[in-house]
């Protein structure tokens, strides 16, 4: 029978797979989001949470993308999780070679290179507080290609394009995610 991790669950699992603190907080930012989509789609906030959460917990370890995010997986189906959590995992790369079928899948994909745009944002300003950043300045930030240079725009754009969301709407709903545990992310 497949399952779904708990919160405490699939925290506990984040914390035996990665050390690193930024990788951490960026799991969190991306579960912060998850579950934000979840609630503007009526869809299950814990569900769509685990996932944002779980996405890269094998990207320590295993690091290359022919592994990644492919031995976490297979973890997690060793262990009885279900294959939409698994799903979802995959769905947030285009290396996975997943169709985007569902909204989960679809936000995934969408939010993860987004969480770290506005954070390289939050980053920029002289109080390296989210509180300071607004849909305008991660808006600025987007055209200047040298920028975060590592964050994949068309990766955001097609993302928010299939989820059918305006992209200012987009940013606008990982920016109020990510401030509402801005204490969690140092931010």
């Amino acid at each position: 029978m497949s399952r779904w991790p708990t919160r405490d669950e699939a925290e506990r699992i984040l914390g035996d797979w990665v050390s690193n603190k930024n990788l951490k907080k960026h799991a969190w930012a991306v579960e912060a989001a998850m579950r934000s989509y979840a609630v503007k789609f009526g869809a299950d906030p814990e569900k769509w949470g685990a996932v944002g959460l779980l996405h890269d917990f094998d990207y320590e370890k295993y690091p290359d993308l022919k592994d990644h995010p492919f031995k976490g997986v297979e973890w997690l189906k060793e262990q009885g999780f279900a294959d939409e959590l698994t799903d979802g995992i995959l769905a947030h790369t285009d290396h996975a070679n997943i169709t985007r079928d569902t909204e989960l899948k679809k936000v995934i994909y969408a939010v993860d290179e987004l969480t770290g745009l506005v954070v390289a944002v939050a980053l920029t300003r002289p109080s390296k507080k989210l509180a300071d950043v607004t849909v305008e300045s991660v808006m600025k930030k987007w055209k200047e290609k040298s920028f975060a240079a590592g964050v994949d725009r068309q990766m955001i754009e097609r993302g928010a394009a299939e989820l059918g969301v305006p992209l200012q709407e987009h940013v606008e709903t990982v920016l109020k995610a990510m401030q509402g545990i801005a204490y969690r992310l140092g931010l």
